[in-house]
């Protein structure tokens, strides 16, 4: 992935982290920032597992609504390991 494609991708990651934030229920832990992270880091998962898959060629980014999937599953799994028992 070349320079635009990783600047692409948080920019996305960026506004998607906002949406997973509003669409997943609950409380967060962590907050609006670390939310924010993980939608950058769940478009990173988005486009690597959609390049593993043959879904996008290498260069392209994921786009909006799989990357808004990849943050709510990121946010999901945050949510289980920071969860008080």
């Amino acid at each position: 992935m070349g320079d635009r494609g990783i600047i692409m991708t948080i920019v996305i990651g960026l506004l998607v982290g906002i949406v997973a934030k509003f669409l997943k229920p609950g409380k967060d832990p962590g907050g609006i920032i670390v939310t924010i992270l993980l939608g950058i880091a769940g478009s990173f998962l988005a486009t690597y597992a959609g390049q593993a898959l043959g879904w996008y060629t290498v260069g392209q980014t994921a786009g909006f609504i799989a990357s808004v999937v990849g943050a709510i599953i990121l946010l999901l799994l945050y949510g289980l390991v920071t969860r008080k028992r």
